[in-house]
This record gives structure tokens, C-alpha cells and sequence, in this order.
């Protein structure tokens, strides 16, 4: 069945929701899917894997995007499925087409596969995750100080998402120290307690870990634990200062507890579960994101399908033990961040707009708070406000609002676990993926990645935190051609920040430093290694949670 032929542009996420569903309860579903042959089968699972799985599963059940089964697919029929995949929707799928990303080709193969039933996708043992465990120098040949002179903690992780790489760059230079080879599209980055050990995962689920103290700075180690990741941090807590690390997977759904020197695989825990609400089962109950407690020994996993918060206690690992409470939250659990006090942690619901609050002092779930659509915060920003004191805020890839979120229910309960200030950006749409801020800065910066007007998604857009009215727009140069502004990062003393000019694999771009006072663009690091850079990560404020 051919429902809609769209060319024209891109349609909204609740058109394309709409559409699915008022197929499957009108129409027949197809006798049979289009044909496919085995070899195009298996490229088209890849494809899958690496530009749909992450919203709408392995499986195909959906998350953050809508279920994409074959028995409302092949209602929908292979020219809408095509047209979705090359437009995109308003509400933060991107336009694969329309950016040359995938070819017409690959778009058609990618929408009959969707008609067919998905692979069963592999497991992983602990056996095959330590076949791909190396250690590149051991523990007893690194160094006891920093080999170089170099101001270290002021080191950016850049992000090079599209070549499987990671730069390190100095932050007071700003010249680039080293490229590691690291995992397909690295997601995050994350630094341990003493800053020295900095951890990347990729969305091909390898991990690796970077001595800063080398006198180039390269990778010590690496393991794959999962077929797909998106998070990992390290233990935080006095007394286990870069001990463990632990990385959350999307396949196998679980977490895995490694060593934090050698990334040696300790522990796997399968994170299926049941949805916190109907108490039915799901098999993809996927690790989201994961915080590290400085004030106790627990890591924070958001558990996306189930609606779970997990406060994994990390203390009893060499014994053999792993403490779990479970805390009922809301569906689907995304990413998000630390209150100023590091007491809270508040994460997006994203499909219910939705923001979680918990207690990680009490262990319980503290509120949950009504926010705009699709919140999308990264870490979030926080602010000492003078008149609502402590704020923390999050944008919305699904509309134009940034929504500020009162955290201090001793000193200003009038204000605790609500929308205190509502922040509006300029022009139509959403798009927003990353705010932040800096205890030194008078700035709230936002980037519109995902805004598909050309104008929009170049732009950075920078509030007082104060009275959060607009101050600036600052623009990507022009000579940077069909490229998105993307996730702001301050530099260890606050005094300036650096925005990712994202590009496609073939286009060098830069990274853009700007001064944070004066709000002007006081150097562009270039080079032909500067591709698809997107995360940027400053090691003091990130082994010290400053956002």
C-alpha cells in the first residue's frame, strides 16, 4: 500500500506516528514484503544499525522514535517509508537524504527491509568480550607523573564521530597533541576521578581508555563489550578513584563492569526488564545513560524502555556483589545530569516530556517534572540564580523552549521541581541538543543542530543566565558550507567555550573558540584531521561534573 508521496521537506514527528498508526487500523496488511536478497539483507541491517537502531531499537519496537515493525511498515508501503528516510520529521529524525548521507539506493533498500522481519541480533559472552580485551601498556609501565609540561586538566576529548576517532587538543594552545584510534561514532566521553584516564565508547560498544600522562597521550587499553552502546563513566567515590569503570549497553541490554586501569571485563548484568508501569516484559531494555556519585559508591543507570532509574552500588564488586535499588520512574529515560548540589540527578523522559528527579541520598524518586517537548538536555546547565537560587535547565529537540527547573527544596522550596523560567529561541522549531554553562560565566549557550532551517542550525545562541533574556546569535562563518553548530564546551576556567562546525565525513571543518566575556571568535582550529567533530569534552569539568 502507498500511503503519501512527501518530497517537499520535512514532516512533523506526530505526522509520522500518526500515519503508522492510522495505517495499521485501516489497512490490510501486505500478503508478503517486498523481496530482498540475502546480501542486501545484510547491508541494510548495517545501515540500520548505524543510522536507526539508537531511536527506534534493535528490535524495531521504538523508543525514542516510533516502532517500526513489519506489521504497521508494510501498511505504511516502501514509497512513504522512503519518503520518512529522506525528509526526515520536524520532530528530530534527521533528513538522511536530503543531507546525502544515504543515497536513493540505500534509501529504498533501507525501506524494504523494513517490511521484513528483524534479524535476531547476536549476543555477547564474557568469553568473546575478553577475545577483544587488550591492554596496550601495562599498569607497571605507565608513567607515576605527567611525561610532558602540558596544563592537562585544560585537555579537550574531541569527538571525530564519523572516522572512529578521538583528538586530544590542548586547551591552552589549542594545538592539536594526538588522534586515537577509538570505536565507530563515539558517543560520549568521560574522565576519571584523578583526571589522568580519559574513556570513550563507541556506538559499536568498544571502549577505550587514554593516558593523558603519556608524553603523546594515546590509548592504554580497549575491550567491546556490546554489538551498541552510548554510555560509560568511571567509580567516583573516595577510596575508588579510577578502580572501575562501567559501560551501559543498547545490545545485549546490560551493563559491564570493568577494571579501570586495564578495562579487564568483571562483571555483566542484563539490564531486560519489565516497563515500570504495565509490568510487561521487555527484552530491550537498553542503559541509556550512566552518572557517578562523588557523595557515595553507586553509579546512576537510566534504564530507557523499562522507565527505571538503577543505583547500581559498585563498593562489593571484587566480592562477587552488586547492589541494585530499583526506582520506578517514567518512560523512555534518556540522558541528563546533576543538580549543583550533586545530591539530584534529573533525566529526560523524553517521549512523555518529562524530566525525573532523584535522590540519590534518600534513594528515591524525588519528583517528576512537566516540561516541553521532547527534552533533549545532554548534562544540562545549572545555575545559582539570585531570585529561584539553584536552577538546572534542559532545551527540546521537539520545540523552541529551553525550561529551567527549580533544585534547591531546603533553601527555596517555593520554587523545588518546577519550570521556574521558561526560555524562548529564536525562530520556529525546535532542534536543540546541548546547553551549558560555567560558574565563571555570565552565558547560557544553546546550539539548533537539529532545526532543519539552514540558518537556524548554524547558530549558537547565547542568554544571560541572570535574566535569561537573548544577548547574541552567533553564526558558523559562511565559508562552512551545509554544516550544523553543535555542543558547546568551556574550557577549565570558564573564560571561553568551543562549538563543533559537524560536517559530513568528507569535509574538513573546524572547531570555533570563542571568548566567553566578549562573545567573540578568537580562534578556528583547522586542519584536515578536523572531521565530523561533534563532542567536546574538557577533563577538569568533566571528572568534576561542571555544567
Amino acid at each position: 500500500m502507498r500511503v503519501m508521496k512527501m518530497t517537499g521537506g520535512l514532516v512533523s514527528a506526530a505526522l509520522f506516528t500518526g500515519v503508522i498508526a492510522a495505517s495499521v487500523g485501516t489497512a490490510k496488511a501486505e500478503s508478503s514484503p517486498p523481496p530482498i536478497t540475502k546480501e542486501e539483507m545484510k547491508k541494510a541491517a548495517k545501515i540500520y544499525f548505524d543510522r536507526c537502531a539508537g531511536c527506534h531499537g534493535m528490535l524495531r519496537k521504538g523508543a525514542t522514535g516510533p516502532a517500526l515493525t513489519p506489521d504497521r511498515t508494510r501498511k505504511l508501503g516502501t514509497e512513504a517509508l522512503e519518503a520518512f528516510i529522506y525528509n526526515g520529521t520536524l520532530g528530530g529524525m534527521p533528513d538522511w537524504g536530503k543531507q546525502g548521507i544515504l543515497s536513493k539506493e540505500e534509501i529504498n533498500l533501507l525501506a524494504r527491509y523494513l517490511q521484513h522481519e528483524p534479524p535476531p541480533p547476536p549476543e555477547l559472552s564474557m568469553q568473546q568480550m575478553k577475545a577483544t580485551w587488550k591492554v596496550y601498556m601495562p599498569v607497571e609501565d605507565r608513567p607515576t607523573r605527567p611525561q610532558h609540561n602540558l596544563n592537562w586538566k585544560n585537555f579537550f576529548g574531541v569527538i571525530l564521530r564519523d572516522v572512529g576517532k578521538v583528538a586530544i587538543v590542548d586547551g591552552d594552545t589549542k594545538k592539536l597533541i594526538n588522534i586515537v584510534d577509538t570505536g565507530f561514532a563515539v558517543h560520549i566521553l568521560r574522565s576519571s576521578a584523578s583526571g589522568r584516564y580519559m574513556y570513550s565508547i563507541g556506538r559499536d560498544g568498544k571502549a577505550t581508555v587514554i593516558d593523558l600522562w603519556l608524553s603523546k597521550p594515546d590509548k592504554v587499553a580497549e575491550v567491546k563489550v556490546c554489538y551498541d552502546a552510548r554510555s560509560i563513566d568511571t567509580s567516583k567515590y573516595h577510596g575508588y578513584e579510577d578502580k572501575y569503570a562501567v559501560v551501559g549497553c543498547y545490545w545485549p541490554p546490560s551493563f559491564v563492569v570493568l577494571d579501570g586501569m586495564t578495562l579487564e571485563p568483571k562483571k555483566i548484568v542484563s539490564t531486560s526488564s519489565y516497563y515500570y508501569d504495565t509490568q510487561e516484559f521487555v527484552r530491550e531494555a537498553r542503559v541509556a545513560s550512566i552518572v557517578s556519585s562523588h557523595y557515595d559508591p553507586i553509579w546512576v543507570l537510566n534504564i530507557k524502555e523499562a522507565g527505571q532509574v538503577w543505583l547500581v552500588d559498585y563498593s562489593k564488586v571484587d566480592k562477587g556483589t552488586i547492589k541494585i535499588d530499583m526506582i520506578d520512574a517514567e518512560r523512555y529515560l534518556h540522558d541528563g545530569g546533576w543538580d549543583l548540589s550533586k545530591r539530584y540527578f534529573l533525566v529526560a523522559a523524553n517521549m512523555r516530556n518529562k524530566i525525573v528527579v532523584i535522590d540519590t541520598k534518600d534513594k528515591e524518586l524525588e519528583a517528576i517534572v512537566k516540561v516541553g517537548t521532547k527534552p533533549h538536555p545532554g548534562r544540562g546547565a545549572n545555575i545559582d540564580h539570585p531570585k529561584y537560587g539553584p536552577i538546572w535547565c534542559t532545551g527540546h529537540i521537539g520545540e523552541k523552549r529551553i525550561a529551567c527547573i527549580g533544585t534547591d527544596p531546603k533553601g527555596h522550596p517555593q520554587y523545588a521541581w518546577k519550570v521556574v523560567k521558561w526560555i524562548k529561541m529564536p525562530g520556529e522549531g525546535g532542534g536543540n541538543l546541548f546547553i551549558k554553562t560555567h560558574p565563571n560565566s555570565k552565558y547560557l549557550i544553546a546550539d539548533r543542530p537539529l532545526n532543519p532551517d539552514p540558518e537556524l542550525k548554524r547558530s549558537i545562541f547565547v542568554f544571560d543566565k541572570n535574566t535569561f533574556e537573548l544577548v547574541k546569535t552567533l553564526k558558523v562563518p559562511k565559508k562552512y558550507k551545509n554544516i550544523r553548530a553543535v555542543h558547546e564546551e568551556f574550557n577549565k576556567d570558564g573564560s571561553e567555550f568551543w562549538i563543533s562546525v559537524w560536517g559530513k565525513k568528507d569535509q574538513p571543518t573546524a572547531i570555533l573558540v570563542y571568548d566567553a566575556k566578549t562573545l567573540k571568535l578568537k580562534k578556528e582550529i583547522t586542519g584536515d584531521w578536523v572531521r565530523t567533530p561533534t563532542g567536546k569534552f574538557n577533563v577538569y569539568n568533566t571528572m568534576k561534573d561542571i555544567y
